[in-house]
């Protein structure tokens, strides 16, 4: 008689969720309320012979040629007209400041200087400082030190400089969440063999890299046991919802994807490489043509990169109820220099900026972007049954299958039948199956025009448009789930949500199923009578 052993409880106290970011990294064990959450980056000390490296902590902007900036001013004016043509919450139309006038106040606008703040630069005798201890490194001790953030635009920051190769990364990695495990989760390295790790990972992934961070935390990590979570799939789990068309909109990527039934369908996911990041360069373009008070503002400093990311959460709205200039006042601290406090006036620009989401021409201020999709992959040598091992099997099972209803087709087309009421009549296979040689089933449709970058509701739209069948996509233009940092501006969701709902094709909107249903009943009916007709008479 077989023995049955009782599965082993775990308790969520020893589940450790990481989710790592291009600009921050949250940790904790399942049970806590709100993950550990820190600058997703390490600076370690450069040797006197190395090579100077930094990753900024916003995208790098580019210099603006004269047909970049007339590109920029265009798709500026558009969204500017598409406001003006609004309407408020009462029906007026909404009115707008000239940039002439905001700019003539910017201009007259003197700080107010107050003492020094309590804040101090710090300096270290390590060669390491990981996360936001890097933020108060003094000046003098950073310019010693190289400063590399692991992820950037959604995936692992591989370049050619140094720190750039897979292995360093890696090496990265394992320094800044080892320091998160001992130092804020008070984790003892030896006692990981009895901890969980469930690792999130983007929706559109490498299988190498996978590979590489699972052994990382396994090997590297000492963890007894991991699992790799798509974060499209966790959103949906942690709003308990059973299908979704998710949205992640982080610091420097969008993604986008169908997902039913803990599945992420690979043919709709989309990545599109511009963030809330690019949201705060925009913006201080924005200020910039609106003569922003503060001269000395560089997006490359680090406290000056905080200080703009904080004015775009602090100004930025889609509220079409305000309209004209608004009077805001916003506060210098910097270690070792006098207080500075500014008013400013700004305009339209606080709409402008959270809405080159949908005009993403106005984020060529940081450089070309791409769009990315699922790609095929090449095989591991390292696996046996790898991809390229389940789809030439899965391929050789349809051809015998094919074979097989072949074999039954021309069997049953042999065999004799009387004409008559008792004739039966059998399908027969489909002729447009597609021919092996032609049937990938790994590889994606295309999904964009080439050169032509999409915007977040032309994203949603589009990969909810290549689901696989009409319920489908139903489903999805139902229930659209937003998720990330990146899009807490206040109205926005309305906008969204209108931009969708306009663009909606008629049969998949509210209301439209039941009578499409109804639709089909009445015309199964006179389909019905009619073949009566034929053969009875009334």
């Amino acid at each position: 008689m077989p023995v049955y052993q009782e599965a082993e409880q775990i308790q969520a106290q020893t589940i450790i969720v990481i989710h790592p970011g291009s600009m921050y990294l949250r940790m904790g064990r399942a049970s806590d309320l709100k993950p550990v959450t820190l600058l997703h980056a390490v600076a370690r000390r450069r040797l006197p012979s190395g090579i100077k490296y930094k990753d900024s902590f916003l995208p790098s902007a580019v210099i603006l040629t004269k047909e970049l900036t007339q590109a920029m001013e265009e798709s500026r004016l558009q969204v500017s007209h598409t406001l003006q043509s609004c309407l408020q919450s009462d029906g007026c139309r909404r009115y707008a400041t000239p940039p002439q006038q905001i700019a003539a106040f910017n201009r007259r606008s003197i700080p107010e200087i107050s003492s020094p703040c309590n804040m101090k630069w710090t300096k270290t005798g390590h060669d390491i400082v990981v996360g936001d201890d890097i933020l108060s490194l003094d000046p003098e001790e950073e310019s010693n030190f190289n400063i590399h953030f692991p992820y950037k635009r959604g995936e692992l920051n591989i370049h050619m400089g140094p720190g750039g190769s897979l292995k360093a990364i890696m090496a990265d990695l394992k320094t800044i969440w080892e320091y998160v495990l001992t130092e804020k989760l008070d984790i003892p390295l030896r006692d990981l063999k009895h901890y969980r790790a469930v690792l999130v990972v983007p929706d559109i992934y490498h299988r190498s890299y996978l590979k590489e961070l699972t052994t990382l935390l396994l090997d590297e990590i000492g963890f007894g046991r991991c699992i790799l979570l798509q974060d499209h799939v966790g959103a949906l789990f942690g709003a308990g919802l059973g299908y979704a068309c998710v949205v992640d909109v982080g610091a420097q990527k969008i993604s986008v994807s169908c997902v039913e039934d803990a599945i992420s369908h690979k043919d709709t996911r989309v990545r599109m490489d511009y963030g809330s990041a690019d949201v705060t360069q925009t913006f201080f373009w924005l200020l910039q043509k609106s003569a922003f008070p503060y001269k000395l503002c560089d997006p490359i400093n680090k406290l000056d990169a905080l200080l703009l990311d904080q004015l775009k959460i602090d100004f930025c709205h889609v509220d079409l109820n305000v309209c004209g200039s608004q009077e805001k006042t916003f506060v210098i601290r910097k270690p070792k220099k006098q207080t500075e406090t500014y008013t400013l006036q700004v305009g339209d620009e606080c709409l402008i900026a959270p809405l080159s989401l949908f005009q993403p021409e106005l984020f060529r201020i940081t450089g070309i972007h791409n769009v990315h999709v699922q790609k095929r992959s090449l095989g591991d040598p390292e696996d046996p049954y790898d991809e390229n091992y389940l789809r030439e099997t899965s391929r050789r099972g349809m051809k015998e299958s094919l074979d097989h209803s072949s074999e039954i087709q021309e069997e049953t087309a042999n065999i004799p039948t009387n004409a008559g009421e008792d004739e039966v009549v059998v399908d027969t296979v489909n002729d447009n199956v597609p021919s092996l040689s032609n049937r990938d089933l790994e590889a994606p449709r295309d999904f964009v025009i080439p050169q032509q970058l999409l915007g977040l509701d032309q994203a949603i739209l589009q990969s909810i448009e290549r689901c696989s069948n009409e319920d489908f996509k139903r489903k999805m233009y139902s229930c659209v789930l937003v998720v990330g940092s990146g899009l807490k501006f206040k109205g926005i969701g309305t906008w969204l949500r209108n931009r969708i709902s306009l663009q909606t094709p008629y049969m998949y909107r509210p209301g439209k199923y039941l009578k499409k249903q109804l639709y089909d009943i009445l015309r199964n009916i006179y389909i019905v009578v009619f073949q009566k007709r034929k053969t009875f008479s009334f």
